[in-house]
């Protein structure tokens, strides 16, 4: 077959934006081959996507961005959020919990979290009301997001308006209204974090400190005058101070993309925060988690041990196509995690990061 069949199949085979852009190049223009190359490639990779679930799409998309981005040793700083360290390791319900519990607990090794449902004034009835307690990955994300916010921003008092919605945005959501659109689904979790009381138990060192907190001290909403603009919601909040100043000192950095790749999954969520958070405080070449450890740490919606040791598989199989060299393993006796150095999950080294005073 001469060059000429070769291009004209190739064209046929390209998307319309793929084939105009081969087509700048002649056959016999120099870096002809090189040319084909790129275009089949990614031709090759979009049609690989379009028969994966959005999810799974979502996923291989970010392990591209995160693979181009250490190739080129790229600033990775306008893509660093944060978490509270004990929230991180201590995380919310993954499911709705049921109606009317009013307390949920989970600890770390000697860290801790209690959460407690409060009241809220609800802003449509004017009514206090008792919303439940935060849960699933949400509740999670809204909480990076505020804590991310207060941060960069270098302030308790936060504007929620239209960073929430670029938010919402930035993981791939939609922004749309109505009892189902993705504004009122945040805004229920956002409802129930404003009404949450938190008890805290962490080590530093040698000190063990306790904080009792009311995370969001004040939650003001901004009731539109046109009913139909309920989907702005625009509204800002008041940390703590103490919640506030141990969020300055206890602060884990994560990488939004990352964030973003597992924004449907509670679980997957929290063995990322809790993988990284370990990762880098390894002081020993490996350390093992046995099974009743992590059935404690992620498995409290799954009742038996075997469905429960699935459930982790698919977890870490799915958090591997982000990260192929994961620096973890399961076997029978538990989680197997080996010391690697910093950017497994691509965040600028230690030192490179801002310091925030306590």
């Amino acid at each position: 077959m001469s060059k000429d069949d070769k291009t004209g199949d190739l064209l046929a085979f390209l998307d319309e934006d793929l084939r105009e852009e081969y087509d700048k190049f002649r056959a016999s223009a120099p870096g002809y081959d090189m040319m084909r190359k790129f275009v089949l490639d990614k031709q090759e990779t979009r049609n690989r996507r379009r028969a994966m679930t959005p999810v799974a799409r979502r996923r291989d998309v970010t392990r591209e961005e995160l693979e181009h981005t250490i190739r080129a040793n790229a600033d990775t700083s306008e893509h660093i959020a944060y978490a509270h360290t004990v929230l991180a390791l201590c995380g919310f319900p993954y499911r709705r919990p049921p109606e009317g519990a009013t307390e949920y607990k989970q600890t770390y090794g000697r860290n801790s979290l209690i959460v407690h449902a409060g009241h809220v004034l609800d802003a449509e009835t004017g009514a206090m009301i008792k919303p439940g307690l935060p849960y699933g990955p949400k509740a999670r994300l809204l909480m990076l997001h505020v804590c991310t916010e207060a941060l960069r921003q270098n302030t308790n008092m936060i504007r929620l308006a239209d960073s929430l919605s670029a938010f919402i945005r930035e993981l791939g959501y939609e922004v749309s209204g109505g009892k189902n659109g993705t504004v009122g689904l945040f805004k229920e979790q956002m409802t129930r974090l404003a009404a949450a009381n938190m008890s805290i138990g962490l080590f530093q060192e040698d000190r063990a400190h306790t904080i009792q907190t009311h995370p969001i001290k004040e939650f003001c909403v901004w009731l539109p005058q046109q009913a139909q603009r309920r989907v702005l919601w625009k509204s800002e909040l008041t940390l703590e101070h103490e919640f506030f100043v141990s969020l300055k000192r206890f602060c884990l950095p994560v990488d939004i993309r990352v964030m973003r790749a597992f924004a449907h999954s509670a679980r997957q969520i929290d063995i990322i925060l809790w993988m990284d958070y370990r990762v880098k405080r390894l002081n020993k070449p490996r350390f093992l988690l046995t099974w009743p450890m992590l059935k404690e740490q992620f498995g409290a919606d799954v009742a038996e041990m075997s469905k429960f040791r699935q459930t982790l598989r698919d977890d870490l199989k799915r958090i591997a196509e982000v990260f192929p060299k994961l620096p973890a393993r399961l076997t029978d006796e538990g989680l197997l995690i080996e010391r690697r150095p910093e950017g497994v999950f691509n965040l600028p080294k230690r030192n490179d990061l801002p310091r925030f005073g306590g």
